[in-house]
């Protein structure tokens, strides 16, 4: 990585914490119900019946509500675990959760083996920004790029972010991943890949 490129990620993931920070509840409630219906609508043109997706932190896009949603029609959803070795392990859904070492939450459930993201026909994942090009920007763990590395590159991969966090460009290397589109509380995005 280049040190202009690691400035300008830095930057980046400084001026969204900051905006996430001050959003008002009311703002994340909003947010909460049309990212819920967003990604349903994805899930009944996929017609998928597995897919994996994150708890959101408080200050992230909520997905409490998608998992709800599509726990209550019979969807298998898978939740991450994070390893100490940077690699995501994944687990059912069980509606139990904990707070990690990094202070996110985390499925209590059986992990299942990194693999088992290869059974997901869909996948909610959480980013900082996306560009137009469908380029992606984690927080600098790289879990995500290492587990999307698993997955067939045909399978629809969503971002799951706030309107304001589709940018222009987003500063990348060559280890990160695209995604297929993004999923914010006025769009679903859906870029060329």
């Amino acid at each position: 990585m280049t040190n202009q490129t690691a400035a300008d990620k830095h930057a980046l993931r400084g001026q969204i914490r900051a905006a996430r920070a001050i959003m008002p509840p009311v703002g994340r409630e909003g947010a909460a119900t049309a990212i819920a219906r967003r990604g349903f609508e994805l899930l009944a043109r996929t017609g998928a019946r597995t897919i994996a997706c994150y708890l959101s932190a408080p200050t992230e896009p909520p997905t409490h509500a998608l998992i709800a949603a599509a726990r209550a029609t019979g969807i298998r959803v898978l939740l991450p675990i994070s390893g100490s070795n940077g690699i995501l392990d994944w687990s059912d859904d069980d509606a139990a959760e904990v707070t990690t070492r990094l202070g996110v939450p985390e499925t209590a459930g059986r992990p299942l083996g990194p693999g088992t993201i290869r059974a997901a026909e869909l996948l909610f994942i959480p980013a900082a920004a996306v560009d137009a090009r469908g380029m992606r920007m984690g927080w600098g763990r790289g879990y995500y790029d290492r587990a999307l590395a698993r997955v067939d590159s045909r399978r629809p991969v969503y971002a799951v972010l706030y309107d304001a966090e589709v940018v222009d460009r987003v500063p990348h290397e060559a280890h990160d991943v695209p995604v297929t589109g993004a999923v914010t509380p006025t769009h679903t995005l859906s870029f060329d890949r």
